[in-house]
């Protein structure tokens, strides 16, 4: 994440997934830490689809 337009992208996917009570995003760190009743394995394709990059 590089600008307003990619935390707008990650906040739309994330806003949708079941599960996923909160998250927040540190532009600075390019870094997204989300909190609720979902699985890693399956942010990680949810983000993946923005085009971003991601790893845990």
């Amino acid at each position: 994440m590089s600008c307003g337009s990619c935390v707008g992208a990650v906040k739309r996917v994330h806003g949708k997934m079941e599960g996923v009570e909160t998250f927040d995003i540190d532009l600075e760190q390019q870094k997204v830490t989300v909190k609720g009743n979902v699985q890693p394995d399956a942010v990680r394709p949810t983000v993946s689809k923005t085009g971003k990059k991601t790893e845990f």
